[in-house]
């Protein structure tokens, strides 16, 4: 038995969670695996990592086994499925796949990383099959919210498997061709051994909606408003994008891109031949001299983000935007859960200036999700028909209502895995296996870090016990010479017990306990810097209930 070939899956991201997607097959018996990996992706920071706004998924695992990888495959060019690429690559080194628009837009990530000379590329068109060992990968053409989106059957001589990727049932999808139900269809009646799918919308019923229905909003909202219009949507959809340009157009308004992705986006989907009968688009160094009633501007910062062109346009920093009263700004994008806040404070911000705010929640035709409802995971089912469901791309209770979903579709088995179950699909019947390291890594500061790292575990202390830093002065007899002198960052005073009072009162206790410690002990540095912590948390804790980080100094001379 352990020389017998197995089919297995390994979500090492992405399951138990939305984003920062990372999947593996295996093929082989369990000591001689072939790897492919599917999407490597990334999550974002949030107000629990401060400082830390990449997460990328932990390879230890497969990185242990980079040598059997035969091939890292992209089903498309979101974030949450490439991001982590020009991180992660040179731990395992293998070679990628990919179609044009997610190829042009993983070529750019790793030359900022300069591993665009390191890194193969292997361009694969629509539809097409390419051979990994003993996987045979036939691209399926879906829609999603970005140019290019494929699911993949992979084949193996244990059975075939149907890896969705992200998708959605659209009929008009603006750009690109429609899901490809022929092909799936095609599959099913082939036979689908399993089908790892996307969970994302699986508590919403009905259908998502089409592009097609949001670009008619998007004309007459554009239509109706006076002034200056500035529109946010995430850069990636660029069906989006040709929405709002149209609708700007057919107003005539001219367009100009802000923000750095914008650019990026439009000219990857321009490549491939996608915004090709547009006007040009203005420089946003020219844009302000068009009167407001002719111009557009397309923004990033949908989302909140504070570097992104639209949060500078809100704190009036930006260097050739401004918007004010008469002015409206239009957001064609959900919100991300985790992103209530910044977006909360963003839009606030905005409306303090005195622009007018569109979004989904007061114009519902704004937007429609890029990920299937209900109904449109149903036809999934009854298209391809698989023996196993093996939900992915969600939260905990989104894979287990997946699972009942499938059940009631009268599929065979269904399995919700957490990151780092290893799933046997073929031979015989589907279970966990094993359990393999997985978890996050943080990028801080440009620097890759283990998800607890000592730094930000002090970053998280600090924020919320405060910081105290006492000094002193020691001669060379260890007498002192100057100080204890303490100064207190991110604690409380008041009038009835100002900082400064509390300050001067904590480097009382300092200088006495410092005088009760031995000579011998006053000579050791180690010692006194022990000695200064301990008095000053026991007496942070006593006047605020805090345990402040106390960063200590000894000075000698």
């Amino acid at each position: 038995m352990k020389d017998q070939d197995e089919l297995v899956f390994l979500p090492l991201g992405g399951s138990n969670e939305i984003g920062m997607n990372f999947n593996l097959y295996g093929f082989g018996p369990p000591h001689a695996r072939k790897w492919i990996v599917v999407d490597l992706g990334v999550t974002f920071g949030d107000q629990t990592t401060p400082g830390v706004e990449l997460i990328l998924p932990d390879p230890a695992f497969i990185e242990e086994h980079a040598d059997d990888i035969l091939g890292i495959v992209l089903t498309h060019a979101h974030e949450d499925h490439i991001g982590a690429v020009p991180w992660l690559w040179p731990r395992l080194k293998a070679p990628l796949y990919a179609t044009p628009n997610t190829a042009y837009l993983l070529r750019e990530k790793l030359r900022e990383a300069d591993l665009l000379a390191q890194a193969k590329i292997t361009e694969i068109p629509l539809s097409g099959t390419f051979r990994l060992g003993p996987f045979e990968i036939t691209l399926v053409t879906l829609t999603h919210s970005i140019p290019e989106p494929n699911g993949l059957a992979i084949r193996t001589p244990l059975g075939t498997v149907l890896h969705t990727g992200d998708w959605k049932i659209d009929p008009d999808p603006l750009l690109g061709p429609v899901t490809d139900q022929d092909a799936i269809r095609r599959l099913g009646d082939e036979g689908v051994l399993a089908m790892v799918c996307d969970s994302t919308n699986v508590f919403v019923d009905g259908e998502a909606g089409s592009e097609a229905e949001v670009r008619v909003a998007l004309h007459a909202l554009v239509g109706s408003l006076k002034g200056k219009v500035a529109a946010a949507c995430f850069a990636s959809n660029v069906a989006r994008m040709d929405s709002v340009i149209r609708a700007a157009e057919a107003n005539g308004r001219s367009v100009c891109l802000v923000g750095r992705s914008m650019i990026r986006m439009a000219a990857a989907a321009r490549s491939v031949g996608l915004l090709a009968d547009i006007q040009p688009f203005i420089p946003d160094n020219q844009a302000a001299s068009f009167p407001p009633d002719k111009i557009l501007y397309l923004c990033t910062g949908s989302q909140g983000e504070p570097r992104a062109a639209l949060a500078r346009v809100a704190d009036g920093t930006h260097p050739h935007l401004a918007l004010g009263a008469g002015d409206s700004c239009i957001f064609s994008s959900r919100v991300i859960p985790g992103n209530e806040v910044p977006i909360r404070n963003l839009q606030n911000k905005l409306a303090d200036r005195g622009v007018r705010l569109y979004t989904e929640r007061d114009h519902p035709g704004l937007h429609v999700s890029g990920h299937p409802c209900r109904d449109e995971l149903k036809r999934m089912y009854q298209w391809a028909r698989p023996q196993i469901a093996v939900p992915t791309h969600g939260e905990r209770r989104h894979l287990l209502e997946h699972v009942n979903l499938a059940r009631d579709m009268q599929v065979g088995q269904a399995l919700a895995p957490r990151n780092g179950e290893m799933i046997r699909l073929a031979p015989g019947r589907a279970e966990i296996v094993d359990e393999t390291p997985s978890g996050r890594l943080y990028v801080d500061a440009g620097v890759v870090t283990p998800e607890n790292g000592e730094a930000l575990r002090e970053r998280r202390h600090a924020a919320h016990n405060g910081v105290l830093t006492v000094s002193v002065v020691l001669d060379g007899k260890s007498r002192i010479v100057a100080g204890p002198q303490v100064r207190v960052l991110g604690l409380p005073g008041d009038d009835d017990y100002p900082l400064g009072e509390a300050a001067d009162d904590l480097a009382d206790e300092a200088k006495s306990a410092l005088s009760k410690l031995s000579a011998d002990d006053r000579d050791d540095d180690q010692t006194v810097e022990t000695t200064l912590s301990r008095v000053l948390k026991k007496a942070a804790f006593r006047i605020w209930q805090r345990r402040p980080v106390v960063e200590t100094t000894v000075l000698r001379v």
